[in-house]
């Protein structure tokens, strides 16, 4: 008897998945990473530091991700919009007669005040009106636990970064399997009462399977905390319309 599925439900004006970023360049994936989702379960549990043990736990069991786009009135999915970017000034505007706003601005490596002060230009992109279903799959009282953190977070809850405020409720429920949660998704995407409609355009796999492409990320956590390590896994893009 395979084990259940928790349903997450990810849909924010911006989202932000960052998988191979730099510090003056913030991508995002097209859809959600497992690091990224953990990560957001430890925010609801309010789990800090490495959490090497129950990261361990979540690294091999599978994570199944359904994009959904808004659809038209013939029922056919419109054109995603683009990735957005943005950009931030990091170290500006700081003080340096302050002690305090002095530990703000950017040094060197050896500590002194670099050049013009520091001041960086980074370019952060981000996903725009784009709705996910994340099934995770793990033993029944596991997932339960989640649900309720999901519903009583500890911590603040965003999607990839602080600016990416959900909204809509993430815990969705405990399934028996992933056909029960996909389809409580499925319902979701068409919700009457918001007067949403929306379109399956790609499920990530976990694994080599028949798909459009298979990738490696390396988003698997092993270690969260101030030096944080990750290992690859396979996934499937399967593709739809």
């Amino acid at each position: 008897m395979s084990e259940p599925y928790l349903l997450m439900w990810l849909e924010a004006p911006l989202q932000a998945w960052g998988h191979d970023s730099r510090f003056g360049r913030r991508d995002s994936l097209d859809f959600p990473t497992k690091s990224g989702v953990l990560g957001l379960l430890c925010c609801a549990l309010g789990k800090s530091g490495k959490q090497t043990d129950w990261l361990a736990c979540w690294a091999k069991r599978d994570m199944v991700v359904q994009a959904f786009v808004p659809q038209d009135k013939h029922g056919q999915p419109l054109p995603r919009l683009p990735m957005l970017r943005d950009f931030h000034m990091v170290g500006s505007g700081y003080d340096d007669a302050d002690p305090w706003q002095t530990l703000l601005i950017p040094k060197k490596s050896d500590g002194s005040k670099a050049v013009g002060g520091g001041t960086k230009m980074t370019y952060r992109y981000y996903l725009q009106d784009m709705a996910f279903a994340v099934a995770l799959q793990g033993p029944q009282a596991e997932l339960e636990a989640l649900q309720q953190a999901l519903h009583n977070p500890v911590w603040d809850l965003y999607l990839g970064r602080k600016n990416c405020v959900p909204t809509e409720l993430i815990g969705q429920g405990v399934y028996a399997d992933l056909e029960a949660a996909l389809g409580q998704a499925d319902e979701l995407a068409n919700d009457v009462e918001r007067q949403i409609k929306r379109v399956t355009a790609f499920k990530i796999l976990q694994g080599e399977h028949e798909g459009d492409e298979v990738l490696t990320l390396n988003d698997v956590p092993l270690q969260f905390g101030e030096h944080k390590l990750y290992r690859d896994r396979r996934v499937t893009i399967v593709k739809y319309g």
